[in-house]
């Protein structure tokens, strides 16, 4: 390593680049804390990419008691919709009732539960509806006669851990994507890292407070890389580790609303629109053992994800009509529970201040990374014995804030509206696909990645539909992008939409295109070390 791409020494180094260590880097760094986060691959490589992708309270957590997760979860599903409108937005879920599965009485007691445990301003609150009348009735088969609509809000995953990322480098931390910690051992006056790159370069940082956000490599991280200064291992918990999968089929019915399905063994899926022409359904849960880097979907979860749906749907859904799916990885505190689905998604952080001070984070969903990531701070900071107040709350995530489009805020679901109407008048010449896609990857950053561009021929060459050279400098300038797979299936999902020949054009163009300029001041390169893909 030059002296320019090696890390400094912090106050705090983060193990872990998923919505968790994303959401503590930016929160620790934006109270003045120096920070280091060293993911081992590309930012939500993992569980954080590969969710069901709501913002939701949990309404099936209210059957397990789980009451103070369901309103944490429902408090924050406003506050995020308002900080990044353009990946995010509401969702209304229809529920098909069937009798057997659960009385209606206890459904409309969930639902009002739902509505009422925390304040409300955007989300409007549940209805009972006639499936025979009602449009989302029609996809459904004749036996559904009636149905429940409720609220909740949808979110691009992956995109909302680079944006995090993006708002903790701009408050000074610095991101180490493909920079994986070998070890770590504590002293009592802190703690000394290796970070190790994935072209092999190796350097040591010194650290006063060390936060382990692995996810599902938490538990694996404290047994063999984290050591006492005798050489101990650190672990006192046991995760368990459970396997949520989805399959992506073509578009199953054509309005907006998502469904929630109750299927015979208790558990719930969700069918959900999904990339304009496409249909999301899931999830499983299955126990994994080994290496989550090996979670795929089987056959088993296929035939069930297909076969719950077609319970429901008019037209079946086959296995054959699946065309991606993917599998994520759920790091779940043990509870000795025999259903996998009944263990809790609330999360614990564990303070350990034997010597220099550790904090581990178990658990944890992405409706709650925000406040997980508030507490994570404050208790850092505690430790640290520098108590500094919390301040994401109110405020928006890289390409959030509108108003230099817009104007004033008015409602997250209409301000992104108003924001694509000003894009297309502002640049004429955007095809109004392109431009609608780019206001929602980007939003307000749009002005940025458009920057002295005055028509189409401006963005270069078109290495697939709809994707011009200038946006992959973007991407690789300004958000840690250095192969195809993180253009395509992380940054966006634009490889759902393209053939095998256009995805690997867009793998071509990463490959051979140089890394980005580390004199580009306005892309803080020296800050955002991302070493190519292994």
């Amino acid at each position: 390593m030059t002296a320019s791409d090696t890390p400094p020494d912090c106050d705090v180094l983060i193990v872990g680049g998923g919505i968790n260590g994303a959401g503590i880097a930016r929160d620790l760094a934006g109270r003045g804390w120096r920070v280091v986060l060293a993911e081992q691959d590309d930012l939500a490589s993992h569980t954080s990419s590969s969710s069901t992708k709501l913002i939701h309270g949990g309404l099936r957590y209210l059957e397990y008691r789980e009451f103070s997760l369901v309103r944490k979860a429902l408090q924050e599903r406003e506050v995020l919709l308002k900080s990044a409108p353009h990946i995010m937005w509401p969702l209304r879920f229809v529920m098909p009732h069937d009798p057997s599965m659960r009385p209606a009485w206890l459904i409309r007691l969930g639902l009002f539960l739902y509505d009422h445990l925390a304040r409300r301003e955007v989300l409007p609150g549940s209805r009972g509806i006639n499936l025979r009348t009602h449009p989302t009735g029609a996809p459904l088969k004749p036996a559904f006669t009636r149905g429940f609509v409720y609220s909740d809000g949808w979110v691009d995953d992956a995109r909302l851990v680079v944006l995090t990322a993006l708002d903790a480098q701009a408050q000074g931390a610095h991101i180490l994507t493909r920079t994986r910690c070998t070890a770590a051992v504590r002293s009592a006056d802190g703690w000394r890292a290796t970070l190790q790159s994935g072209d092999g370069r190796a350097h040591t940082v010194q650290a006063r407070a060390l936060v382990n956000a692995a996810g599902p490599w938490a538990e694996s991280f404290l047994r063999q890389q984290a050591q006492s200064a005798r050489g101990e291992a650190l672990a006192t918990r046991s995760l368990r580790l459970v396997k949520g999968s989805h399959i992506v089929v073509p578009r199953c019915f054509e309005h907006d609303h998502a469904y929630i399905f109750q299927n015979p063994d208790k558990r719930i899926i969700f069918a959900i629109p999904y990339e304009g022409d496409f249909t999301l359904i899931g999830t499983t849960d299955q126990e994994l053992h080994g290496d989550p880097r090996g979670a795929r979907i089987d056959v088993d979860e296929i035939a069930y994800l297909c076969e719950q749906a077609s319970r429901y749907f008019t037209r079946p859904v086959l296995p054959a009509d699946v065309v991606w799916s993917y599998s994520g990885v759920r790091p779940l505190l043990d509870d000795a529970s025999g259903d996998p689905s009944a263990v809790t998604r609330d999360y614990l952080l564990e303070s350990n201040t034997d010597a220099a001070p550790l904090l581990s984070v178990w658990g944890g969903k992405i409706t709650t990374f925000r406040k997980l990531a508030e507490d994570a701070a404050t208790e850092v900071g505690q430790m640290l014995g520098d108590a500094r107040q919390p301040w994401t709350e109110s405020r928006t995530l890289p390409g959030g804030d509108f108003r230099d489009w817009i104007g004033t805020a008015q409602r997250p679901d209409t301000d992104f509206e108003r924001l694509v109407l000003q894009v297309q008048q502002r640049h004429p010449w955007l095809p109004v696909r392109l431009a609608r896609r780019l206001a929602r990857a980007y939003g307000s950053r749009i002005g940025a990645l458009l920057a002295g561009v005055h028509d189409l021929a401006g963005l270069g060459a078109e290495i697939a539909p709809g994707l011009h050279e200038a946006e992959l400098r973007f991407l690789q300038a300004t958000e840690w992008a250095t192969c195809g797979d993180d253009v395509l299936w992380r940054r966006s999902k634009l490889g759902l939409h393209y053939s095998a020949s256009e995805r690997q054009r867009v793998q071509d163009w990463m490959a051979a295109a140089p890394p980005p300029p580390n004199d580009c001041p306005d892309k803080n390169p020296s800050k955002m070390k991302a070493f190519p893909c292994s």
